[in-house]
């Protein structure tokens, strides 16, 4: 008798429901590594062993199916922007079995372990610095190997058949930020299986993953401290050397030079409209072209020190307002240093948060967000870049 099993798929399982909420983002390529639990979940074929069973003149009188099985896979991969992706891992399906009960009396036992390779492209969406939509495609090299036991009247010719084959892999979820060195994603796959005795099907993975990028924590700046002006000695005093039948000499004081003043700092005030979404730090397209002027104008000029201030307007909590003008100078920096050519060491960055308002309490009354008054308070918010020692 020939082992009578086989794998469906069941559909994808709904993943629950995650809200949204903008903060932190990074635009760098980073490579990772992570590793993911979860459960799996095939379809054990019984119409077709029962039919197996009888053919072989044995009638099938109860079957008790173990369909689902604990699933894991460990990976690693490379984040080339955004939205790319490559990650490569090895994954275990668990196992799932059944067992017939037949007359005349006997029985049949089927199970089937899986695990095997992957390589997938991932395709990202952004929703907002945390967030993010995304889906998979890649090949999995998987290997089942079935075990098949009988009493009674029943025979099993093959025991121990097993199969390796590479198959497509298909999946998707959503992605969420804890910090730059912590991400966690919720997703559902399906794995397209031969169970080792001429069938294909599919079992379908739910899961949840830590991801843990490589080098990419945030890095805060030393604290800047001001430097003390240049102090300028006046020139000494000189006397004229006495002349004969001249007038007594008279000492004369020539008067201290003035002092030198230090060049005035020059500010640049950004709309954070003009350089960001509302409520995001991720730099548009026309703040990238308005950072690139500024950066050309800093071309064949000689500074010191170039500072980023980030502000917000009033709505929303401080701690969130005071960490949003924080990642807002962080993106305006790393922009500077990376496609402005800005020296990474004379860049520094602070948030003021809503502590610094252009705005006054009356001109923009109300505490809840609505489009009158998120045009009224657009002038607080502002990225301030100050150029100091220019020459």
């Amino acid at each position: 008798m020939t082992s009578p099993h086989a794998l469906r798929w069941l559909p994808l399982a709904a993943l629950g429901g995650l809200l949204a909420t903008t903060t932190h983002a990074q635009d760098t390529s980073f490579a990772y590594g992570g590793v993911s639990l979860g459960h799996a979940r095939a379809k054990i074929d019984e119409a077709r062993i029962s039919a197996s069973l009888l053919g072989a003149g044995l009638t099938s009188t109860t079957m008790i199916k173990d369909e689902s099985s604990p699933a894991y896979k460990l990976f690693a991969g490379y984040q080339f922007n955004r939205y790319l992706a490559f990650e490569g891992g090895y994954f275990n399906l668990g196992k799932f079995g059944f067992n017939s009960t037949t007359v005349p009396a006997g029985s049949l036992t089927g199970e089937i372990k899986l695990q095997g390779v992957n390589a997938d492209v991932l395709a990202m969406l952004p929703l907002g610095d945390r967030f993010a939509l995304f889906g998979r495609v890649g090949a999995q090299y998987a290997r089942a190997r079935d075990t098949f036991s009988a009493t009674g009247v029943v025979r099993v010719l093959n025991p121990n058949p097993t199969k390796s084959e590479t198959n497509v892999k298909v999946g998707g979820g959503l992605q969420y930020e804890l910090s730059p060195s912590m991400l966690m994603r919720a997703e559902a796959e399906r794995y397209r299986i031969n169970d080792a005795v001429g069938n294909h099907g599919h079992v379908n993975v739910v899961s949840l993953s830590l991801v843990f990028p490589f080098g990419r924590a945030s890095e805060r700046p030393p604290a800047r401290m001001s430097a003390a002006p240049a102090y300028i000695a006046p020139a000494p005093m000189v006397a004229p050397a006495p002349v004969a039948a001249s007038p007594p000499p008279v000492a004369v004081v020539a008067p201290p030079p003035a002092p030198v003043a230090p060049p005035a700092p020059r500010r640049v005030n950004f709309s954070a409209d003009s350089l960001f979404a509302f409520d995001s730090s991720v730099v548009s397209a026309e703040g990238r072209a308005k950072l690139d002027a500024f950066a050309n104008e800093l071309r064949g000029t000689r500074f010191d020190v170039i500072t980023v201030e980030g502000h917000t307007d009033r709505l929303g909590s401080s701690p969130y307002n005071q960490a949003l003008s924080e990642r807002r100078a962080d993106s305006v920096k790393a922009y500077l240093i990376g496609p402005g050519g800005v020296q990474a060491g004379k860049v520094n960055v602070a948030g003021k948060g809503e502590t610094m308002p252009v705005t006054r309490a009356d001109e923009c009354k109300g505490n809840t967000a609505n489009p009158k008054l998120i045009a009224c308070l657009q002038p607080d918010r502002r990225v301030v870049v100050e150029v100091s020692g220019t020459r």
